[in-house]
């Protein structure tokens, strides 16, 4: 074994292994020079298929806070003291109140997660959700579900903590905010004094108090953020509670205004091509354009030529100013109902870097050659000057193909339009021998009238238009990849890695019990995952098998190091189609400018320095605007269904934690909470294997996937919280009678009166 420079370190014994992470941290304790990733792989003999679940259980370790750093340089953050104060944040899947450290150096990495024991047998004081302690601390071990426990010893006065809701005046010059956090469902009052000339309806940023020693606590608000009805922007909770950028510093604006068109001398001149664009229907910017032709060249008979050309925003965002600098920081658009929150200005996003009909526009391009069945013969990256034939919809160009041409595209069809899907079928071919992982999840589209209310939401049919621009933009991608990796320039992958052993294994064990089995033979790749989601697409448990399939995927994100695309089955990917509103996209542009000598304009020393601090940031953005864009539309549906109290729904179940299910409505794809002391009359519990709640007497369960009818009996709006009442009976399942033992002192649910209280604040997600 090579001895990594710089450090001392010793063979471990675990050998050709993944090891476990009290190993880890002690490996980490025992260094005295940088250790990062590569030096734990060699220092336990981690090799091939074990280095991504070595990766995987890193990222793990540094969720839960037991290591910090980046790829390269790990370290283990200081140990907690036997006592120190805590801040209880919530409760984990089993109910047990999760805590974390009152303070906490952010630069040690995440803070670790604390569960806190309770003994029915103390008099000890009682704590909630938001109260802070003072708590001996007991180590687990990294091994263990939580690295510490904690037990009470003095229950503290609460630390003045900001908060977001809805203010709602009352008489006498006082008001109540109803807090916008699920977990957090509870009025707050609001003194005489205290109100902040906050007006009905408004959002409000809001601290709590207390008024004398032993008075009532109550809100006090710090700050008026405006009144999401009355701007018809609902969007508006989620941007700050996120705190999500939504308004331009005037440095940016007036950079953006001052932008002028690069010199376009030095380009080549493509504005003889009729690229199209093909876009939704209420998009807003066109920042990429195709065109295709069948290959003029003998030698490769049947096969296409196709040019992907991109709005060329490096010209006009510069590493370092001001555009650059808050395009970084938001990572990427956000898109919502009622609006969207650009990465960019308006200026240089619908205007200067909008591939409108009939203006010419600076571009990077790529043109790709495909033989007869869509691989890929070659491709050679420019920058050039376009204009753009048309600015087709989806739905336009998909009806001029099946015979429905409009004055627009009439003229296009034999052209354009069929070069493009001549071209599209070849691709198509390649991509059926790739074989990505095909999980069929429809999407869900919210209309909004012109009040910004909602008034229907539909799921809009997926169409060869909308599988042609994907596997033209994938290819594009994949040639970007290609191109910076031979030319050694470094840049930013778009990754995914392969499930986890763990979630493997639950995945084999659930599957099992449905009398099926994840053939695995060499390397686990998509077409593992396609041959039984194949095998159960035409029987009643087709939507179960691909909900937890697709629950068993990693997460995609951003990465300068590459371990390739697990669900498109690709050795190299990178994001270059879409700048416009992905921060990684302008980073590959600019290391395409670099690479290949097209301008002074591309990625900087200073830049390459950081781009593992700039992956895990747009990471982050990324995943932050997820949250904000789901949970915006919980609460326009909500908001959609605060009217129909009482009225009962067909849905699935579509998660299972031991407090309740969460059921998915077919009519909207709403997700609501199902309290388990609604349902039976029996004990229930949690089976994780067949991922169902079981009854303790009769068995009958219900399970990820069942079919149910509920009636809804609460929503809140401003939370996105639907609650249900279970009106289908269950069914019995191949599960052993008892099920799972159940853990001593560990709650269960039985049927009787349902219990009046607020809609669940936990959320399954995948």
């Amino acid at each position: 074994m090579v001895k990594p420079k710089g450090a001392r370190r010793t063979r471990q014994k675990t050998v050709g292994t993944v090891p476990t992470k009290q190993q880890i941290l002690d490996f980490l304790a025992g260094t005295t020079g940088e250790a990062g990733k590569r030096e734990i792989a060699r220092a336990f003999g981690v090799k091939g298929g074990d280095r991504i679940a070595l990766k995987s259980l890193l990222r793990e370790m540094a969720d839960d806070g037991l290591i910090a750093g980046s790829r390269r340089k790990l370290t283990r953050p200081g140990v907690l003291p036997p006592v120190t104060v805590l801040e209880i944040t919530g409760r984990d899947v089993d109910g047990e109140f999760v805590a974390r450290p009152a303070t906490w150096d952010e630069e040690h990495g995440p803070a670790p997660r604390i569960l806190m024991v309770e003994s029915r047998r103390e008099a000890g004081p009682v704590a909630g959700v938001g109260d802070r302690v003072l708590a001996r601390i007991t180590s687990l071990g990294a091994d263990a579900d939580f690295p510490y426990q904690a037990r009470t010893i003095k229950r503290l006065a609460k630390a003045r903590t900001n908060l977001l809701g809805i203010f709602r005046t009352l008489s006498g010059g006082t008001g109540v905010i109803d807090p916008v956090d699920r977990k957090q469902l509870k009025e707050w009052p609001v003194p005489r004094g205290h109100t902040g000339d906050a007006e009905n309806g408004e959002l409000v940023r809001f601290e709590l108090a207390r008024s004398g020693r032993f008075g009532v606590q109550g809100a006090r608000v710090i700050e008026r953020l405006g009144n999401p009805a009355a701007q018809q922007a609902t969007s508006l909770i989620a941007v700050h509670a996120h705190g999500i950028p939504d308004t331009f510093p005037e440095s940016v604006l007036t950079e953006a205004e001052a932008a002028k068109e690069p010199d376009l001398s030095r380009r080549e001149d493509l504005r003889h091509l009729p690229l199209v664009t093909i876009d939704p229907t209420d998009a807003r910017d066109h920042d990429d354009a195709v065109w295709a032709e069948p290959d003029p060249d003998a030698k490769n008979k049947g096969g296409w030529v196709v040019i992907v050309a991109i709005a060329d925003v490096a010209s006009y965002v510069m590493p370092g100013s001001a555009l650059d600098k808050e395009a970084r920081k938001r990572g990427n658009s956000v898109y919502f109902p009622d609006r969207v929150v650009p990465m960019l200005p308006e200026r240089i996003s619908n205007d200067l870097c909008s591939l409108k009909e009939g203006e010419v526009r600076a571009c990077l391009a790529v043109r790709m050659v495909f033989d007869k069945d869509g691989r890929k013969l070659n491709h050679r990256f420019l920058r050039g000057l376009m204009r753009s034939a048309a600015s087709l919809t989806y739905e336009q160009a998909q009806a001029a193909i099946d015979g429905r041409v409009d004055e627009v595209t009439g003229p296009l069809l034999d052209t354009v339009l069929r070069p493009l899907w001549g071209a599209y079928a070849s691709l198509e071919l390649a991509r059926t021998e790739r074989g990505p992982l095909e999980l069929d999840l429809p999407e869900r589209k919210i209309l909004l009238d012109d009040q910004g209310r909602v008034r229907g939401v539909t799921s809009p049919p997926r169409l060869d238009a909308h599988r042609l621009i994907e596997e033209f933009m994938i290819a594009a991608n994949v040639a970007a990849a290609e191109t910076l990796e031979a030319k050694r320039s470094p840049l930013i992958y778009r990754v995914h890695d392969a499930p986890s052993k763990e979630k493997l294994a639950a995945l084999g064990e659930f599957l099992a019990t449905l009398d099926l089995k994840l053939s695995m033979s060499g390397t686990l790749k998509p077409a593992h995952f396609n041959r039984i989601l194949a095998d159960t697409r035409a029987t009643p448990t087709a939507e179960l098998v691909g909900e937890v399939v697709l629950r068993s995927q990693a997460q995609a994100e951003y990465s300068p190091s590459n371990f390739g695309h697990f669900g498109l089955n690709l050795r190299r990917y990178a994001h270059f189609t879409s700048p416009i509103r992905r921060y990684a996209d302008l980073i590959v542009h600019r290391a395409m400018v670099r690479a290949l000598g097209l301008g002074n304009d591309g990625l900087t020393d200073a830049e390459i320095d950081e781009l593992d601090q700039i992956a895990q940031a747009i990471s982050d953005t990324e995943r932050r605007a997820m949250a904000a864009e789901r949970e915006t539309a919980d609460r326009l549906i909500a908001a959609y269904l605060a009217d129909r109290i009482g009225a009962t729904f067909t849905a699935r179940v579509s998660g299972l934690v031991r407090s309740g299910l969460f059921v998915r409505l077919s009519e909207t794809g709403a997700d609501g909470f199902v309290p388990a002391s609604s349902i039976g009359r029996e004990y229930f519990y949690h089976d994780e294997v067949h991922q169902a709640l079981i009854g303790e007497d009769t068995g009958m369960a219900y399970q990820l996937g069942d079919p149910v009818e509920v009636r809804l009996v609460e929503a809140i709006p401003t939370a996105g919280a639907l609650r249900f009442e279970m009106l289908s009976e269950g069914r019995g399942i191949k599960a052993r009678r008892g099920g799972v033992p159940r853990a001593k002192g560990k709650p269960q649910y039985k049927r009787g009166k349902p219990k009046q209280r607020g809609c669940d604040g936990s959320r399954s997600r995948r």
